[in-house]
């Protein structure tokens, strides 16, 4: 977690003269040329770190970075970097005064020279910060606190829980014998006297049974006649 925030810090910084940072194209629309008087051409410029040279050239020309005495003198034999491409590009990297000559021979005297201090980078304005909001008034009022409850009263037992309420005592002046004898009951509901079934009817056996008995006395009857 630590490496990471402090990587996201060190991202943040060098991300800050990026953001300031400016490209001048030296000489302007004229470029890196001979009869220009570039020390006329740096006065009212503010170069700090992180800003870029841009030297646009021809052919006959090219751009060295020399020293103080190099730049006094027109020698470009000590130069630190030599370019010819036409257009190059120069970081400022560093606080001080830097030097640039065309080291073609006669350009440097004719006036292709340069000298530019550095400043430091512009540091990132401040933002102030906003003042706290004041809290929000809650919307509801407190609620009061609970009154404690009354203790139960001394030598009264709690009632319990599903007991059934103790009987009321009989009124005074009631006869013994009254009291030991029970209530009359009320008389109970006589249910209402159900319709009689009616006797099942005879089954087809029993109905031949009888038919037999019938034929029997008749052929007996019938014989006793004919004798």
């Amino acid at each position: 977690m630590g490496s990471t925030v402090a990587a996201s810090l060190l991202l943040l910084l060098s991300a800050v003269p990026a953001v300031f940072a400016v490209t001048f194209k030296v000489g302007d629309i004229s470029g890196w040329t001979a009869g220009m008087d570039y020390t006329a051409w740096v006065t009212g410029k503010t170069f700090r770190v992180g800003d870029t040279l841009e030297f646009q050239y021809g052919s006959s020309h090219a751009v060295s970075v020399v020293d103080k005495a190099g730049y006094d003198s027109c020698d470009s034999s000590g130069a630190t970097q030599s370019f010819s491409d036409g257009d190059t590009k120069i970081d400022l990297t560093t606080v001080g005064t830097m030097h640039f000559i065309c080291p073609i021979f006669g350009h440097c005297p004719g006036g292709m020279k340069l000298a530019v201090t550095v400043l430091a980078a512009a540091s990132s304005p401040s933002t102030p910060s906003s003042p706290p909001s004041p809290p929000s008034p809650s919307s509801s009022p407190p609620s009061p606190p609970l009154s404690p409850k009354s203790p139960p009263k001394t030598g009264s037992p709690p009632p319990k829980t599903g007991s059934p309420p103790p009987s009321a005592s009989p009124p005074a002046g009631t006869p013994e014998s009254d009291l030991l004898t029970p209530p009359p009951s009320s008389p109970s509901a006589t249910p209402e006297s159900e319709p009689s079934t009616p006797p099942p009817p005879p089954n087809a056996a029993s109905k031949g049974i009888m038919s037999y008995g019938m034929i029997g006395a008749t052929i007996v009857l019938m014989y006793g006649v004919m004798t």
